[in-house]
């Protein structure tokens, strides 16, 4: 009986959690000259793929994928391996003050975002880095390091420092211990850390909107934003199917790693 209500309460949370992904997709849907919020819950018509166009068309969303893509793949792949780094060597090669060197990193997270916004924006301003990919990418990559150091020092906690030690002996090098040894050790501690990052830069709506303004440049959600701002009310399901087209990514980075972690455990990789 217990099981019955557990499995009945699931369902219901799952149905509830999945409720604004249903709104978002039926008005999505609908003709952009007959929306209506009155009938937000019911689907009236099919013109998702026509919206999408018209989404494409307006705001220019493809160069802001684009763009986006490159910001979270370039900057939480380099934020993973500087994390990692930095783990191995307050761990495994027990950095002389190691502890400090860790609490320096992730006092980066100390700060709220909001605090540096502005002589962030100064500093961009005047070295030449504003509204630039460069600039962007080094943002993003420096907000991300801290949690990927302390994923990865506490991961390396884990590890036995005999296995160092056993290769050190055997005449392996530091960085062939820490490339062919620790990092496929930890390989899914770093699938997850990249997943979170890229998630994160992927909605990222604050930096876009101070650090970027052109079309080509700014993220994908500061476009989104600026496109409901600009097309409002009457084209309100244009601008959801956006919100449909820019989530689909994430959704697609989840089940490819779902796939991944299946195939791992599959070969007894984990």
């Amino acid at each position: 009986m217990s099981k019955i209500i557990r499995t009945a309460v699931l369902v219901i949370l799952g149905i509830v959690w999945l409720l604004p992904a249903y709104l978002l997709v039926v008005n999505a849907m609908k003709d952009p000259l007959t929306f209506t919020s009155k009938e937000s819950w019911i689907p009236t018509d099919f013109h998702l793929f026509e919206n999408f166009a018209q989404a494409f068309e307006l705001s220019g969303l493809g160069n802001s994928i684009l763009s986006t893509l490159i910001y979270s793949i370039v900057s939480p792949t380099i934020a993973v391996l500087v994390g990692a780094a930095a783990g191995f060597a307050i761990v495994a090669l027990r950095l002389k003050r190691g502890f400090l060197w860790f609490v320096v990193i992730f006092g980066g997270t100390v700060f709220p975002l909001q605090m540096v916004l502005l002589p962030l924006f100064d500093a961009y301003s005047r070295i030449g880095l504003f509204d630039t990919r460069v600039g962007m990418v080094i943002i993003y990559t420096v907000i991300s390091i801290p949690f990927s150091a302390f994923v990865m020092r506490n991961f390396f906690t884990g590890v036995a420092h005999n296995v160092f030690e056993a290769a050190v002996l055997d005449g392996a090098t530091t960085w062939r211990i820490f490339s062919r040894m620790y990092l496929p050790m930890a390989s899914s501690a770093l699938v997850a850390i990249f997943i979170l990052q890229a998630t994160f830069v992927w909605n990222d709506l604050l930096l876009g909107l101070t650090l970027s303004q052109s079309d080509d440049i700014r993220p994908i959600i500061t476009t989104l934003s600026g496109m409901q701002s600009t097309y409002g009310g009457a084209q309100m399901s244009v601008v959801l199917a956006a919100a449909v087209l820019v989530s689909l990514p994430t959704v697609i980075l989840f089940l490819c790693t779902q796939r991944f972690f299946a195939k791992g455990l599959a070969l007894g990789q984990y």
